[in-house]
């Protein structure tokens, strides 16, 4: 690393979120139009990207969490660091020598042929490198980076602190952002990353979730010379899914490795249970039989029963054309907020699924995305923290197969593969088909009637609550919004009481400071309790 002194890194990750905020609260007291915003986020950007790569450590797996959450950040922020690489120069091989007998208990001769004393991938938690055991097997070495653990608890010791300051001092945007839930999330994906004896865990429950399918290939894992900071495995080679070239060698079709792939992941997307969170090119290749290899197996999601019977339903919800469940299964999931209008959702939904795939070859997808993620910014929607790596895992994999097979309909190659799972299911098809049967014209005028009677009710316990978040919320910021002002002229006061050596001025300043801060944390924690009571009440 290139900065280990804990004091100099707090330093300097503390000074670059302090600035950020106050010039944050100046563009708002001054009311600076939206192409001045987009200027300061986009300089905020290239500033923290600056500062991650003087400082690297945990600092790159936040940059990288934070570009995956395009709902939340504005647009200008995300595009400086949405291709952020976790690429680091290596240790010195003295240094991981060191760890790897202390490891051990042993020199590296007693177990090794060769080590390879070049990484062949370094990151910022860990580095690779390639070994020969003394009977000749190939092995892979993951080891942790020298002092990385220390790094790490500092990072998360000033993460905590700027989290408590924006979670208390800065407004919110959107009104609705955890951001306690945001670092608990990011603590837990990284503490996963540090302990390699969950990896080999998850390694172990991969090949046994896939032994019985022939075109997939995960390594094996050498548990004997396995620590909590160094894990052995299979050494595994294969071609990229996006070399050109070496496709060309393998005996399968290219659109036959889309739904192969398609046949690793969509298990992992639909059923609960752990999924890859990382799928990159980097880390899924395939033999040169046609299988599909996954490696790296540090950064893992999980899906509970409850989400999972969830997905399911608005999957079917989706396929029978039955918005109204899908929005239902939208607000269970937790993506939409308490002001989401019910039916302007269901509008989206349909539109949405109306929207003519084949097309998509003739349009700019850029801006496709750029609309997109407009339109989340726009509407009261958030993805939960859980299924933002879900989200990750899905696109990447998308991006993938539409490499691999470009003049083939994304819809088709995944129909047989879909309805192969779901005949696996059990009774779950026949939920599939009564959602197709309500889909129906005369369940379609049923539901209509029924809404129509209960429309009425509904309306005015919408607009009830609807008004109270409103009105609730302009008091809480208002409230913030003058105490900030009150602090912000204690400090200009204590500067001035200071700078005259006028201890009365200075005394009332710093007074009035106090009381603002005080009154700005009372402000905020109302606000909190009244958001959380808001979220119970729109899911009763």
């Amino acid at each position: 690393m290139k900065t280990r002194n804990k004091l100099v890194r707090m330093s300097k990750v503390l000074s670059l979120a302090f600035v950020v905020v106050m010039q944050i609260y100046w563009y708002k007291l001054r009311k600076k139009p939206k192409s001045e915003w987009e200027k300061l986020w986009g300089d905020i950007g290239r500033r923290y990207r600056n500062t991650l790569f003087e400082l690297e450590g945990l600092l790159i797996k936040i940059g990288q969490f934070l570009s995956t959450r395009a709902d939340l950040l504005p647009k200008a922020f995300i595009s400086q660091i949405e291709d952020l690489t976790d690429k680091v120069p290596p240790s010195d091989w003295s240094e991981i020598e060191k760890i790897l007998e202390t490891q051990w208990g042993t020199t590296l001769k007693e177990n090794f042929q060769t080590i390879e004393k070049t990484a062949i991938a370094s990151a910022s938690i860990g580095e690779v490198y390639k070994g020969v055991l003394k009977d000749g097997t190939e092995v892979a070495i993951k080891v942790k980076r020298p002092y990385i653990d220390s790094i790490v608890q500092t990072d998360f010791r000033v993460l905590a602190i700027i989290i408590w300051f924006l979670d208390h001092l800065v407004p919110i945007p959107k009104g609705f952002i955890n951001f306690k839930v945001l670092y608990q999330e990011l603590k837990q994906v990284i503490e996963r990353e540090l302990d390699y004896t969950i990896e080999h865990d998850t390694i172990l429950f991969f090949r046994e979730r896939f032994k019985d399918l022939d075109s997939v290939k995960i390594p094996s894992v050498y548990s004997e010379l396995s620590t909590p900071n160094v894990l052995v495995m299979e050494w595994v080679e294969g071609i990229r899914l996006t070399d050109e070239e070496g496709l060309k060698q393998v005996p399968v079709g290219r659109e036959e490795l889309a739904q192969r792939l398609m046949k690793v992941f969509l298990p992992q997307w639909l059923e609960p249970g752990k999924f890859h969170a990382d799928p990159h090119p980097g880390n899924i290749l395939v033999s040169k039989e046609g299988k599909i290899i996954l490696l790296d197996f540090g950064m893992i999601g999980e899906i509970s029963k409850k989400d999972d019977a969830q997905f399911q339903n608005l999957i079917e919800s989706f396929l029978s054309k039955n918005y109204s469940k899908a929005v239902d299964s939208l607000y269970q999931l937790g993506f939409l907020l308490p002001e989401a209008d019910s039916r302007t959702i269901e509008k989206l939904l349909a539109e949405l699924v109306s929207f003519d795939f084949t097309q998509l070859k003739e349009m700019d997808m850029l801006a496709i995305k750029k609309e997109m993620i407009d339109t989340i910014q726009a509407l009261p929607i958030q993805v939960p923290t859980r299924f933002v790596f879900l989200g990750r895992s899905y696109v990447t994999v998308e991006g993938i197969i539409l490499s691999l097979a470009p003049e083939s309909d994304l819809m088709d190659l995944a129909k047989p593969i879909f309805l192969e799972w779901l005949n696996k299911q059990g009774n779950n098809k026949w939920s599939f088909i009564w959602q197709w049967i309500q889909s129906q014209p005369v369940f379609k005028i049923y539901h209509s009637v029924t809404e129509f009677l209960n429309a009425p009710e509904r309306l005015k316990d919408l607009k009830e609550l609807e008004q109270r978040r409103q009105f609730q919320f302009t008091i809480y910021e208002n409230n913030k919004k003058h105490f900030f002002q009150l602090f912000f002229l204690g400090i200009i006061g204590m500067a001035a009481g200071s700078y005259t050596d006028h201890s009365l001025i200075l005394n009332v300043a710093a007074g009035g400071t106090m009381v603002a801060l005080a009154g700005y944390y009372v402000c905020s924690r109302k606000q909190k309790k009244w958001m959380k009571y808001m979220h119970e009440k729109r899911r009763e």
